[in-house]
């Protein structure tokens, strides 16, 4: 029997073939943001657009008035290519460490800081994709400190870093937050923006988080300084860990270290927007295309 195929869902040769060239790409833009029937904005009639030859633009069959598809996105004045640009999106929503500058420069033949604005508008993008439902049922929380080796006290003692707080629905989705500090009114203020009271929760024995049972959470508490991964609460009948927020911020520090060298603090949360909207969409790399060039 033969073996199942074990090319990526969206390979680059499925990518070249969709857009072969910047013509391509801009009729994919026509498509996501407006589609080639729809209303015409002048006429208001449900009208086919045609591709004019001398412009980005698509007229209507009706009253021959002009849509441009990149108008007020990025690409409006951009004199880098369409290709490129879907390229580099391309390069975000297939890999799983991320896209540095320096490596967008070498795919792209572009300059080092047109790669670099590329990379964080891009990112900028992703990060206003996600659809904020609050997170319910049993809801891991865990926080953790992000920067290069510093000297002096490890963990929350260490200075000079970016905390960083994830709060990740069993068999759902996770959601990640800049925080200044790991204070109880920081971290509850997290929790309330984001998880729905009622909700069973877990984080590990930082006191701070010994508000929970007063807002309304069941909250349960895993020992990590005694060595304790997981137990399991009396009250709620609940398993209690905090193992898969570990595990992304596992390949979140992992992928700093290796592709990005160093994450300012001024720019952390379009990074972890990044790496979470890619952990919540993982499974649907076309998909996730076209939710960022729909959004350009």
């Amino acid at each position: 029997m033969e073996n199942p195929s074990k090319s990526p869902k969206f390979s680059v040769r499925d990518f070249f073939a969709r857009f072969s060239d910047d013509e391509a790409c801009l009729q994919h833009i026509m498509d996501v943001r407006f589609g080639m029937k729809h209303p015409c904005r002048k006429c208001l009639n449900l009208s086919t657009f045609h591709r004019m030859s001398d412009r980005r633009a698509f007229a209507c069959s009706h009253c021959g008035d002009h849509v441009y598809p990149t108008a007020g996105t990025v690409f409006e004045d951009t004199r880098t290519p369409l290709q490129s640009w879907f390229y580099a999106i391309y390069l975000f929503v297939t890999t799983r460490h991320g896209v540095s500058g320096k490596e967008l420069q070498r795919q792209l033949g572009v300059t080092y800081k047109t790669a670099w604005r590329m990379g964080m508008k891009i990112r900028e993008l992703i990060g206003s994709l996600e659809d904020f439902d609050m997170l319910q049922g049993h809801v891991e929380m865990d926080e953790t400190y992000v920067g290069g080796y510093r000297p002096g006290k490890r963990g929350r003692g260490a200075a000079g870093k970016t905390i960083v707080m994830g709060m990740k629905e069993r068999d759902g989705d996770i959601r990640t937050e800049v925080i200044p500090n790991v204070k109880m009114a920081t971290l509850r203020g997290a929790t309330l923006r984001n998880v729905e009271k009622g909700s069973v929760v877990s984080t590990d024995e930082l006191m701070s988080y010994g508000l929970l049972d007063g807002d309304g959470y069941k909250h349960g508490t895993v020992m990590h300084g005694d060595k304790v991964w997981s137990t399991f609460h009396n009250s709620t009948g609940e398993f209690h860990s905090t193992n898969h927020v570990e595990s992304f911020w596992n390949l979140f520090k992992n992928s700093v270290r290796s592709t990005h060298i160093h994450v300012s603090a001024k720019y952390m949360d379009r990074y972890l927007a990044e790496f979470t909207f890619r952990s919540n969409h993982r499974v649907m790399q076309n998909a996730m295309f076209d939710m960022i060039v729909a959004r350009v």
